[in-house]
């Protein structure tokens, strides 16, 4: 197991400023430049975006800080860092960011097994898999650790049985990270298990959920007597929640824009391009030198500067372990707040633009609007902004624990609501 994200020394590093200048050049002939449907959550631009990662594959720019055992390029985040402004201009896999290599990638190079990685990794890197995480239930809320869903060992394999809920784009994803509870006799945190799921296999339903802006990326999924083998394991038998916190410490990096693992800016999640769609909405309603619009221009600009620069503390603080792994709650918690923000501005600058468009031609208010009805969902992946407060004063300022009723009791003895053993 390994938490590392280089698999090189110092001399055998290419300097940052010429791998800069490389990625330019290549960059400038190889990727489409950015349009207007990078937001775009259809089969087609999903499609798109696994060729763009083959197009980065072929180029040899695909995880950069991934090890090269792995198919990657062992190099250092400062090299990641150096891509991701270079590639600001361009078309890039911004779906694939969130959730396949910013969280599920970098969890299974934490926790997977040698053959685990070299089996997927590449393939991820290629743009061959997309993965989702199979952890919310429909029971659930934020008690994740209050697991119903049930994986019985049956020999060589264990027998899954319940329901995951909120997945993001599990109907077209191939692969899935999966908790299930394997021990009932003992407090709920320490008799769960990690998996790695097949999704399209026999006794997996997958459901999906029209959201308010007319959508259908969330599913819900039904496990009816599935067969996972005993080496889909990631980590340790009943040692699952382990995997899972640091899984949801990944998921906080890469939704606040904070995670090495990712190919470009995470536009939607790190705010990609959040400057030139506030300038553009002040511009199209007419109000670019209307002092009020300008200062809200200008605290668009402010809050980004603001989060590349948490971003950079806390990212560099917990890789030299001068902070503890819960302070990505930092950046998750300011990166949701900064998107609910970013969206109240955008709806003030666009009027009547957020409403109603001409037919053909959305342009930034119909961005702004779409954006709008979705912006909550932000500040729930990764758990809400109630739970990262929870974590930042329990973990990192100290405070006490909040009660729990049901802590060291084991969990067959705990009273709880939905479907039971």
């Amino acid at each position: 197991m390994s938490d590392t994200t280089t698999d090189t020394t110092g001399d055998d590093l290419e300097p940052v400023e010429e791998f800069r200048a490389r990625a330019r050049t290549w960059l400038a002939a190889n990727m489409p430049p950015l349009g207007d449907g990078w937001n775009d959550r259809s089969d087609e631009r999903r499609e798109r975006e696994r060729d763009l990662q083959r197009t980065l594959w072929s180029g040899g720019f695909a995880g950069i800080c991934f090890p090269r055992e792995y198919g990657g390029l062992g190099l250092t985040n400062e090299h990641q860092r150096a891509f991701t402004a270079e590639s600001a201009p361009y078309d890039m896999p911004f779906s694939l960011n969130v959730p396949t290599l910013g969280i599920l990638a970098a969890t299974l190079l934490e926790f997977g097994t040698h053959e685990q990685k070299l089996r997927h990794l590449p393939a991820i890197l290629r743009g061959d898999e997309l993965w989702v995480q199979f952890l919310s239930e429909p029971s659930g809320g934020s008690d994740l650790a209050g697991c119903l869903t049930r994986a019985d060992r049956d020999g060589d394999v264990f027998v899954l049985n319940g329901s995951k809920i909120w997945s993001s784009a599990a109907y077209a994803s191939d692969w899935a990270m999966c908790l299930a509870r394997t021990n009932w006799d003992v407090p709920k945190h320490r008799g769960l298990t990690m998996f790695i799921l097949e999704i399209h296999q026999p006794g997996v339903t997958v459901e999906q959920i029209r959201q308010v802006d007319g959508t259908l990326e969330f599913c819900q999924e039904f496990f009816d007597d599935v067969h996972v083998p005993a080496d889909a394991v990631v980590g340790e038998v009943d040692d699952g929640w382990t995997v899972a916190s640091k899984l949801l410490v990944h998921e906080r990096l890469a939704v606040g824009g904070g995670s090495p693992y990712t190919s470009g800016a995470s536009i939607g999640h790190d705010g990609g391009g959040a400057d030139t769609m506030i300038a553009d909405l002040a511009r199209g309603s007419g109000r670019a030198h209307d002092a009020h619009a300008r200062q809200l221009v200008a605290e668009a600009h402010v809050r980004q500067m603001v989060a590349g620069q948490l971003i950079r503390r806390i990212t560099q603080g917990m890789a030299t372990g001068a902070m503890p792994a819960p302070a990505g709650s930092l950046i998750k918690l300011f990166g949701a707040t900064n998107v609910m923000r970013r969206s109240e501005i955008a709806l003030e600058l666009a009027g009547g633009a957020v409403v109603a468009w001409p037919p053909g031609e959305p342009g930034p208010g119909a961005l702004a609007g779409t954006a709008s009805l979705s912006r909550q969902g932000v500040s729930l992946g990764g758990g809400s902004n109630e739970i990262q407060r929870n974590i930042i004063s329990e973990r990192l300022l100290g405070m006490p624990r909040e009660y729990a009723a049901d802590r060291e009791v084991p969990y067959r003895e705990v009273r709880r609501g939905g479907s039971s053993r």
